[in-house]
Parts: C-alpha cells; structure tokens; sequence
C-alpha cells in the first residue's frame, strides 16, 4: 500500500511541475486599415508591381530629360543635318533622308535622326514624354478635383441641387471636346495673339489645359454623385447625423474617405486618356507645333515619312503604346487590390 506521505511527496510534485511549465499565452490579432489590406493584395500581383514600375520609370525620364540628353551628348533643337558645326558627321544624305541603318541609329544618336532636319529622335522622345506627361498630369488633376467637388455636392445635397448640377453636366457631355477644340482653337488665339505672330508655346499650353478642363470633368462627377447617393444612406451617416455633426464633417469625416478608391481607380484610367487626346490635338495641328517636342507632333511628323523612313515612327509608338498599356493595366490591378470581389 502507497503511505500518505508518498501520495503528499507525488501531489506536491505534479504541482511543481504544473507551476514549472505555464500554459504559452493566447496569440494576439493585430488589425489592419483597408490601406494596408490594399497593400498586401497589390504587392500580391505581379503584373501590377510591374506596371507600376513601368509608369514610375516613364515620370522619372521625363524628369530627368535634360540629364540623359547631357549624356547623350545631343538636344533636341539642334538641327544636326543642316547645322554646319556638324558638316564633318554628316547624319542625312542629299535628299533629307537619315543615313545609316533604321533611321541612322549609332552611338551619338541612339534611335537615329529626324528625316530633313536631322533632330535627336532621343533627345525629341524623351522631351516629348516629358511635355506630355507634364500637361496631362495637370490636366487629369484639375478635371478629379472638379468633378469630386461637384459630385459630392449634388450627390449629398440631392433635390434641386443635383438636378441642376445634373442638367449643367448634360450641357457639358454635349459637346464633342476634340472637335470643339479643333473648331475654336484658332478662334481663342485671333482673340489674344495678333495673327501676323506666332502663338507663345505657354499659351497654346494654357488654352489646352483651360479648355481639356472645362470639357473633362463630367465622368469624374458622375462617378463621385452615384457613389455619395449610395453612401449618404449607409447606416453610419445616419448615426453621424442624429449625433449632430455638421455637413462638413458628414461629407469629409465620413463620405469622402469611403469614395477615395473609385477617384484612384479613375485617375488610373483617365490620364492615359488625357496624354492620347494631347497628342491627337498635337497630331492634328491644334496642340504643340515646332519645335516644342512632344508625342503628337513626333507622330505627325513621322506620317509624312512613314513609307520612307518606318522607324522614324517606331520607338514614339513603341513608347506610347507600353506606357498607356502599363497604365491600364495598373488601374486593372488597383482596382483589384481595393474590391478584390470584382475579379479580373
């Protein structure tokens, strides 16, 4: 038989035990904003890491356009065909036309030369990316700040506030912006540059981005009403308002926040729209002329060539087509990442 001192010694010892190895505690769960949700999902997909890289290395050329052209050792304003300072490297031969092989490609012009003129088509890419990017970017930003301004107020406010601003926007949607811009952009120059000048590069700029803005903001603002007439229902605005809070604080502490992924998704879509519609205005002879350097113009003055010279096209088509693509397939992945229900 076992003594009760044993069975004391034995009881004090699984107790010692028991003591000698605590439970391990409960792992905690750590939450996560929907920022950093997105996040994760986007750093998941690597097309859209890609892209976005691709889109970054377009705005860091652009920026950097006068310290790659300084290592090419060109510009694109020197005429290296008909500058005699260049006469003992001849880069066009006697009929305009590059010499060497795909439009004169060699180590001093690293995409070759501009038939006639003998231009950089390097130095003239990569000022043109940044002309381009540089107006579409001001262009896409005022057209979002615009539309979201009005697209809360008559989505909030609702009753004869959206019915007005609703009508103001159908008068806006009527008009077909390229072809009104075609139509009235020599008007807007008669009226402050005298005809027998040339039009000021700033002001062609500043009439592009005036007029691109008055006639872009109307998809942003339907986008941003239909979503705060969805939202101003939701049960967290009306607790905030039986709270009291005022408007204000309803429209940007509550509505604002939960419309800020549609506004990203759109501005991913709408500035590779913008920069195809400057460089059509530029194609068309409305936009940028000579010697602004810019993806129109490039375009334009490649069609007169293209039979003779198809490589004077080749890498400002190259580029638009990667950049645009790149854009559009990041807006894909944005989208992805903020409503990963919507599926590709």
């Amino acid at each position: 038989m076992t003594s009760p001192i044993e069975i004391e010694d034995s009881a004090t010892k699984v107790a010692a035990e028991g003591e000698a190895k605590p439970e391990a505690a409960e792992p905690t769960l750590e939450g996560r904003s929907p920022g950093q949700l997105m996040w994760m999902r986007f750093k998941r997909d690597r097309v859209g890491v890609i892209c976005a890289w691709i889109v970054l290395a377009y705005f860091v050329i652009g920026l950097a356009a006068p310290l790659l052209t300084m290592l090419s050792g060109t510009d694109p304003y020197t005429m290296y065909g008909q500058d005699p300072a260049y006469s003992d490297k001849p880069v066009i031969d006697e009929f305009g036309l590059p010499l060497g092989t795909f439009g004169g490609v060699s180590g001093d012009h690293w995409f070759g030369v501009e038939p006639e003129l003998g231009r950089d088509m390097f130095a003239l890419l990569i000022y043109g990316i940044r002309t381009s990017l540089l107006m579409a970017l001001l262009v896409t930003v005022l057209c979002m700040v615009t539309g979201v301004v009005i697209g809360l107020v008559a989505g909030f406010l609702g009753g004869k506030t959206d019915f007005f601003v609703g009508r103001v926007t159908d008068f806006f949607l009527a008009f077909p912006s390229q072809l009104f811009f075609i139509a009235f952009m020599p008007v807007i120059t008669a009226l402050f540059v005298d005809p027998q000048e040339e039009t000021p590069t700033y002001f062609r700029a500043l009439a592009m981005l005036i007029v691109l803005w008055i006639l872009g903001w109307m998809g942003m603002s339907r986008l941003v009403r239909s979503v705060v007439m969805m939202l101003r229902e939701r049960e967290f605005v009306e607790a905030a308002k039986v709270s009291g809070a005022s408007n204000w604080r309803i429209v940007f502490k509550e509505i604002l926040p939960n419309v800020v992924s549609p506004i990203i998704v759109q501005f991913t879509y709408t500035l590779p729209s913008t920069i195809l519609t400057i460089a059509f205005l530029s194609f068309a002879g409305v936009g940028f002329v000579e010697p602004t350097p810019d993806w129109g113009r490039l375009f334009a003055n490649g069609a007169d060539y293209t039979q003779m010279v198809p490589s004077y096209i080749f890498f400002p088509g190259l580029a638009l087509v990667i950049f645009v693509l790149a854009f559009n397939l990041l807006g894909d992945s944005v989208r992805d990442a903020f409503d990963p229900k919507s599926g590709r």
